[in-house]
């Protein structure tokens, strides 16, 4: 899909192309492209002199593939985080172009921060008078996403470590700690992804001051957003070294379980072992058994196994040991 945002009168207008397009819009400051078509594509390299990187080049991970010049544009892919409510979070490369005064970005996904910039440039178009400027309202609102993301995971991993500690005897139930562990897992296989998204971000930043012309206005932007990207990237530092304590932690008490069910079982092949001595002990067949003919041998025996079963559980009750 092809959108094309354009000023007038003071407006934010957005205009979707369904065919072909001879230009573009006067004033028109931010062409986005989602899921486009190779159609779309040539539209767009035809109208900017402009060559768009292949989705698979959008994947590279090299800063020669992601952060480059070509011609008068500068060129710049960054990963974001998408779906980060699921189960399945991702990452998805999304590709800025700073090409004059016009931003280009491709995208295959359709992460949160842009649906977020879009209502909020319809609200105050003042945010979006050239591509410069929705470029870097882009990026703010990708940090502030990353940052409302790690402050839900925090408080989903405040929540989970209340409820892997509390007592058995306060809880009234068992923990389900596979459920936990996946948990644990999605916490800090986002808390990755943050920090990775962190990082590129911050050196996208530095590329495109050091590649573009830069208003002063748009740096003390830029250096307040580096302030925001240091500040964020402390707090999924944290959360990384807290869900590896959890992870530790809560493998401990699995053991711990383990260990408790493995107890139980010992104890009771103790406590029964010697009602079973007795049982096999008067299982012999031999004539010269004296409690064979007594009319309380029997009663006597059964009596002798309860005795040799309760006299060891109390005494394991009395040591703490079930």
């Amino acid at each position: 899909m092809l959108t094309i945002y354009h000023l007038d009168k003071g407006k934010v207008c957005q205009t979707v192309v369904t065919g072909g397009i001879e230009a573009l819009p006067h004033n028109t400051v931010w062409v986005d492209l989602l899921h486009p078509a190779r159609e779309e594509e040539l539209i767009i390299e035809k109208l900017l002199f402009i060559a768009m990187p292949t989705r698979e080049k959008m994947q590279e991970i090299e800063d020669s593939s992601r952060l480059y010049t070509e011609k008068d544009a500068v060129v710049m892919t960054l990963p974001v985080i998408n779906k980060s409510t699921t189960d399945e979070p991702e990452t998805a490369a999304i590709t800025f172009i700073m090409t004059g005064t016009r931003l280009v970005t491709i995208r295959y996904a359709d992460p949160a921060p842009f649906g977020m910039f879009i209502q909020r440039i319809n609200r105050q178009p003042a945010l979006a008078v050239s591509g410069e400027q929705v470029l870097i309202g882009l990026l703010e609102q990708v940090a502030d996403r990353l940052a409302d993301i790690l402050e839900t995971e925090a408080a989903d991993l405040e929540k989970l470590s209340r409820n892997i500690f509390r007592s058995d005897g306060d809880s009234g139930e068992s923990q389900n700690f596979r459920e936990a562990l996946k948990r644990i897992g999605t916490i800090g296989d986002i808390a990755t992804k943050a920090k990775n998204t962190l990082l590129n971000l911050n050196r996208l930043l530095l590329f495109f001051a050091a590649n573009a012309g830069v208003k002063r206005e748009t740096k003390r932007r830029m250096e307040t957003l580096q302030r925001d990207i240091h500040s964020i990237d402390e707090h999924a530092l944290f959360l990384s070294e807290k869900t590896g304590f959890m992870l530790d932690a809560t493998l401990g008490m699995i053991n711990i379980e383990q260990n408790n069910i493995i107890k139980i079982f010992s104890v009771a092949a103790v406590t029964f072992l010697p009602p079973t001595l007795i049982a096999s002990v008067y299982g012999m067949n031999f004539e010269s058994m004296p409690e064979l003919k007594w009319d309380l041998g029997y009663p006597f025996a059964i009596a002798l196994m309860l005795a040799s079963a309760v006299l060891p559980f109390l005494y394991f009750r009395r040591k703490n040991w079930l």
